[in-house]
């Protein structure tokens, strides 16, 4: 017999696929849930709790993202409503030589409410490809709170990230019409460029923006609990916007800490205790901002 016959059998990815649906509406005063739908790799966790502001956890349990991956979590809140969504740890995006991953988070907000969507940080491996899209919807007087974290792989562990492709999508609307939109796109050639004008060297990086009446107003106390050297606040026609970029994540996730306690009144999503944040320390200021502190 001629040639090379291989005798491995090489199976195909198993691609992981996943929805995760919730909606609330308002009932004696308090937001309930009304509808939950959850498939594949997508789950939606309702830890008990009290007040009447649900914390709504979402999971992926494939535990990362990886070649062709597909992930969607939605969430619907009625008039009136408001919540808190979070994840329940830290999503992974492994290498891929194949398609790339989708990650797709959808959320519309009705009249009289807020959501505060604070997933806990992406972390991008070395090759990973991961696209993402992230639509707010909001209504009438609506608002919401987002804030979104990247740390390129584990530096702790000597890790070093050259080669990963993000496209990173953000669009915030009211009455259909787009109010913040923006969208990064990481390569190699971003993560070569020591310029300023790009990540200047930085191996994590978030954004912060609320939108809201009166938004602009939280610019003087954010500032005043903002290490200059990690990032700036801007704030104009009812947004304020934070970009943050330190060499490490740890740093990055204490001063987003101190900043959305400002910008909530409350505290932290419970399940950001596993990543070592606690609720222990800097409440105070929430009274900095109590327009909009009364959301939790």
């Amino acid at each position: 017999m001629g040639g090379h016959v291989d005798t491995f059998f090489h199976p195909p990815h198993q691609r992981s696929r996943g929805r995760g649906f919730a909606s609330f509406g308002l009932r004696q005063g308090a937001a309930r849930l009304v509808d939950l739908h959850q498939s594949g790799s997508a789950k939606v966790m309702l830890p008990r709790q009290d007040g009447a502001v649900p914390e709504i956890v979402f999971l992926n349990t494939s535990g990362g993202l990886t070649g062709g991956d597909d992930i969607s979590f939605s969430l619907d809140l009625g008039p009136g409503c408001r919540a808190l969504a979070t994840t329940q740890t830290a999503e992974r995006a492994y290498a891929s030589t194949g398609p790339t991953a989708r990650m797709t988070v959808n959320a519309t907000v009705a009249a009289g409410g807020r959501l505060d969507w604070l997933p806990q940080e992406t972390l991008l491996y070395q090759q990973s490809r991961l696209t993402r899209r992230t639509t707010i919807d909001l209504t009438g007087d609506a608002t919401c709170l987002l804030a979104e974290m990247v740390i390129l792989g584990r530096p702790a562990m000597g890790e070093r990230v050259t080669d990963t492709r993000l496209t990173d999508a953000r669009l915030i609307t009211r009455d259909g019409r787009p109010v913040w939109a923006e969208t990064m796109h990481l390569d190699p050639s971003v993560l070569a460029d020591p310029s300023p004008a790009l990540l200047n060297g930085a191996r994590a990086f978030a954004v912060i923006c609320l939108v809201a009446q009166g938004a602009e107003d939280a610019v003087t106390a954010l500032r005043d609990a903002l290490d200059p050297a990690l990032g700036a606040v801007s704030g104009w026609d009812g947004k304020c916007v934070i970009r943050l970029a330190a060499h490490d994540g740890w740093p990055l996730k204490q001063q987003i800490a101190r900043l959305l306690r400002i910008l909530t009144g409350g505290p932290l999503p419970r399940v950001w205790a596993s990543g070592g944040l606690t609720n222990d320390h800097g409440s105070h200021h929430g009274s900095h901002h109590g327009s909009q502190g009364e959301t939790r």
